[in-house]
């Protein structure tokens, strides 16, 4: 007498409840041998079967390559991603990934789902990232991202200046046109972002962002629907803006910052064996820290 997708959590515990609702969704976990919808009933004697086909992480290549471990214990790795480093293989990126990396630094992964990656970073989006060295491990820090128990903080240098901080809470999906973006739509997945004002230069703001969900491109996207995109995204920024009578030394700064100005600076979570508190940071990377050094110029110039 309960919903297929709580008795499925209770008797396949080593998989995450969104991967068991998408196996339901998908008709390859059935009753009695036939699909069903994540919130029919089951009943006593019902028979519940799973037929899937696991990724197995052993197929993709081990390849060594400079990691920043922040923190690691035999349950989980924090690490400060580079810019231009992909996450996870995928068509044009087969290799070279940040998940070939970790199985070199941790051939065990292999066994892990992702290898250990339970959130990803966009390509050229720089910071904190976690890895769950155990499946037991990925189950608990997917389920504390589902219930929204890790805290995600970011910085950001957008295009504009902000009075004061504020919340998106807009729903995303693919953009009806270029399919590699995201956009508010009104059927997209549920997607809130809360932002507030770090420090105001003439014609953009740094700022301090935090997830409450987390979508693909979710802070790009966002910031973006409210008409501050980031600095350098190719994606989202649109036309370069520039300050009247600014500097060529920040014009040139600002021509030259070819990814989005994003960072995830501290990362909060629930130990995954030992349930403490752990918070970790990483500094701004030397091409942000450059960044906001020649607009506090550009402003104290004026």
């Amino acid at each position: 007498n309960q919903r297929l997708d709580l008795v499925a959590a209770q008797l396949f515990p080593d998989y995450s409840r969104a991967r068991l609702q998408t196996w339901i969704k998908e008709g390859q976990l059935k009753v009695n041998s036939s699909a069903a919808r994540p919130r029919d009933t089951v009943y006593l004697g019902d028979e519940l079967s799973v037929d899937v086909v696991l990724q197995a992480e052993r197929e993709w290549e081990a390849q060594a390559m400079p990691i920043d471990i922040v923190f690691e214990d035999e349950h989980l790795i924090i690490l400060n991603k580079a810019t231009d480093v992909v996450v996870h293989p995928a068509a044009g990126h087969r290799d070279g990934t940040l998940l070939n990396g970790l199985l070199s630094h941790c051939p065990s992964l292999k066994e892990v789902p992702r290898a250990g990656i339970v959130h990803r970073l966009d390509k050229d989006t720089t910071g904190l990232l976690m890895v769950a060295k155990t499946l037991e491990s990925h189950v608990q820090l997917v389920e504390q991202l589902r219930l929204r128990e890790v805290k995600r903080e970011y910085e950001a240098v957008a295009q504009g200046v902000l009075t004061g901080g504020g919340k998106v809470d807009a729903p995303l999906g693919r953009h009806p046109v270029n399919r590699k973006r995201r956009a508010v739509v009104e059927d997209g997945q549920e997607a809130v972002t809360h932002y507030r004002v770090l420090n105001r230069y003439r014609s953009h703001t740094h700022i301090h962002v935090q997830l409450e969900t987390g979508r693909t491109h979710q802070i790009r996207a966002h910031l973006s629907h409210i008409n501050i995109p980031l600095v350098g995204d190719p994606l989202y920024s649109g036309r370069l803006q520039m300050p009247a009578g600014c500097s060529p030394v920040l014009a040139a700064c600002l021509r030259s910052f070819k990814r989005q100005a994003l960072h995830a600076r501290r990362l909060t979570l629930q130990h995954p064996a030992t349930g403490e508190t752990m918070v970790w940071e990483a500094q701004l990377p030397q091409d942000f820290k450059d960044l906001l050094t020649v607009l506090d110029d550009d402003v104290r110039a004026v």
